[in-house]
């Protein structure tokens, strides 16, 4: 058994701290680096690249929708050229930096209203496999297992990671529950361990109503603005260490 542990990172702005990068970053094997678009900054993505990089973590670009106040958890109708446009934008600005500090841009995750989006909207998820494409064909895409962005990605000829979570409650069809509902942030460690191991080890998940989700995953994610998010990563790899899980960023 092998697993890729991700954490969504980067997200503070300027003045305004989000998350606990500095713990977080050397737990994890994989990092989404937030582009500058839903969260995050020029200097931000470079302290934390250079975290990363520090750590041997992978660095991967985190796009989303150009919503700063929405922290990119809002719906934006844009066209698909301007979507298009943006992502290439935000992923190229990620890539150049991770360049400048001797890394090369490893994966692509989309972030928030976007990832969610893509994961059953055909057209979205076709938009976003052809920016990563055209930004360079050697980025594998991420996206939840199972959904039309891992489609869309294998459509367009790209290398595919499918994702499931540790730190989030899944619906009855396999979907994540929204944010804005109760229960949608699995509450202990302890809880996102079970999770994980399940995923890992039995394939699948239970979500909140107690179907028994079918889920084969190459990457878990924790949220790293989820509180308490390195605390959330020290049980995971406990659990997947007892287990003899093989914990590596993928490609290695």
């Amino acid at each position: 058994m092998r697993i890729d542990l991700n954490a969504d990172v980067g997200e503070s702005l300027g003045p305004w701290p989000m998350g606990d990068d500095e713990r977080l970053i050397p737990l994890v094997t994989s990092v989404n680096v937030a582009c500058g678009a839903h969260a995050g900054d020029p200097l931000t993505i470079e302290r934390t690249i250079r975290l990363a990089v520090d750590r041997d973590v992978a660095v991967g670009a985190h796009p989303g929708y150009p919503d700063l106040v929405g922290f990119g958890r809002r719906d934006l109708d844009m066209t698909t050229d301007e979507l298009r446009a943006s992502i290439v934008y935000q992923v190229g600005a990620v890539a150049a930096i991770a360049r400048s500090l001797g890394a090369e841009l490893r994966h692509v995750k989309p972030h928030g209203a976007l990832y969610n989006r893509a994961a059953r909207d055909m057209s979205v998820a076709d938009t976003i496999a052809a920016a990563i494409r055209r930004a360079s064909p050697e980025l594998v895409l991420v996206g939840l297992a199972g959904s039309a962005l891992i489609h869309a990605g294998v459509a367009a000829g790209l290398q595919v990671a499918s994702e499931a979570f540790a730190d989030r409650a899944y619906e009855a069809d396999g979907s994540l529950r929204s944010r804005r509902l109760p229960g949608a942030i699995l509450a202990t460690p302890a809880a996102a361990a079970k999770q994980a191991m399940s995923i890992v080890r039995d394939g699948r998940v239970t979500a909140l109503d107690g179907t028994v989700v079918a889920v084969r995953a190459d990457t878990i994610c924790v949220h790293g603005d989820t509180p308490g998010a390195a605390e959330y990563v020290v049980a995971i790899r406990a659990a997947l260490d007892k287990a003899g899980v093989t914990i590596a960023a993928l490609g290695r």
